[in-house]
């Protein structure tokens, strides 16, 4: 017998489509070019931002939310490949997925704050380094994206085959936060979030990205500048 349970807080949830949407936007953007091309920086600005909200509701969040509750630990690991895990939230090869796009996207915001196109965009991040590491970062930021659509098509075809195998539909329990759970791993209901976590993670969040694109932090990082421009011209 089985039961709906709500697990996924709406944090989380608001959290992935909201970057489903950024992905989709800075993809689209990015391929198109030209007068789009500062869109695309805003949609990286807004995968930024949801990354850093991401890392630290993965601490602070309700239980689900949590790396610690899904990180795919070795024992985990086993008991999944066995066929012998029992849990409520991601199974270790959906959190290795989830894992793996947080890397693949991380590094891509990344390397774009420091990218730059040759024609008119450059990263807020740009004059930091100097343009021979600026143009190696936009070379491996354009290699990322085909990285990022290979992780994209794995996850969508897991959503695919575990709605037609098992009958579990992924996309529903991620819009409403509820999953059909057997009635012996049913936990109790999550907490209600309160206000005050999800406003002081956003505010973090919306910190550093207005820091990155309002000058602190090339002010910040100024002295990397000196150092490499010392290093590229040394005195004789």
């Amino acid at each position: 017998m089985k039961v709906e349970v709500h697990i996924w807080d709406w944090p989380l949830r608001l959290f992935h489509w909201l970057l489903v949407i950024a992905v989709v936007g800075a993809y689209a953007t990015g391929k198109l070019g030209g007068n789009l091309t500062d869109w695309h920086a805003r949609f990286g600005s807004l995968i930024l931002g949801l990354l850093v909200f991401r890392l630290i509701w993965g601490f602070i969040g309700t239980t689900h939310a949590r790396f610690a509750s899904f990180f795919p630990t070795f024992s985990r690991l086993v008991d999944y490949v066995k066929g012998e895990w029992q849990g409520v939230g991601h199974n270790p090869a959906g959190a290795i997925a989830i894992i793996a796009l947080l890397a693949a996207l991380s590094f891509l915001a990344v390397t774009g704050l420091f990218a730059n196109d040759d024609i008119a965009f450059e990263g807020p991040l740009f004059h930091v380094i100097d343009k021979e590491l600026s143009d190696k970062l936009s070379g491996w930021h354009i290699y990322a994206v085909n990285i990022l659509l290979g992780l994209v098509a794995v996850h969508v075809s897991a959503i695919v085959l575990y709605q037609r195998l098992q009958k579990t539909n992924l996309v529903g329990a991620m819009l409403t936060g509820k999953k059909q759970l057997p009635k012996s791993l049913a936990p109790s209901p999550i907490k209600p979030v309160g206000p005050f976590r999800f406003v002081i993670t956003l505010l973090i969040a919306a910190t550093v990205v207005w820091s990155v694109w309002s000058g602190g932090f090339v002010n910040y990082l100024a002295p990397l500048a000196s150092f490499q421009t010392a290093t590229a011209n040394p005195k004789t």
